[in-house]
């Protein structure tokens, strides 16, 4: 389900941003992505939102990042090493997967992320899980 299809799309105040690859939606503390279908999401995409983020949120920026994945697109898990070596901003991640695909996928990527990963059945549960992490409880 499309987060703007959700009942947290009216109930959440975040900021829509568009590009040719996806969809984010920025809160507090997490964003929320939805990538194009079949688009390979590369270090040239990633480099982009992350300075878009950086100036958003600010230098000392640090949240939670849910992977919405309502279509098909393809990432080379290894960008997750360069990614928290470069950025770092990322405290954890869910990933909403909605078919066996997806869930093994997810499963790769859990594997070459120095972050926690949760894998979610649905975009509640996501939301749920990245309201209440410990590191945005004050």
């Amino acid at each position: 389900m499309k987060f703007e299809n959700s009942i947290y799309f009216s109930q959440l105040k975040h900021h829509k941003v568009v590009f040719p690859f996806g969809t984010y939606y920025l809160f507090d503390n997490y964003i929320i992505a939805e990538h194009t279908e079949e688009i390979h999401f590369d270090w040239p995409k990633i480099k982009e939102i992350s300075d878009y983020l950086i100036d958003f949120y600010g230098p000392n920026l640090k949240i939670g990042h849910i992977t919405n994945r309502i279509n098909h697109y393809s990432i080379d898990p290894n960008l997750w090493y360069k990614f928290n070596k470069e950025y770092g901003f990322v405290i954890a991640s869910a990933i909403v997967i909605y078919d066996d695909f997806g869930y093994r996928n997810a499963t790769l990527e859990k594997q070459f992320s120095t972050n926690s990963i949760k894998r979610c059945s649905s975009l509640e549960e996501a939301i749920f899980w990245m309201q209440n992490l410990k590191e945005f409880k004050t």
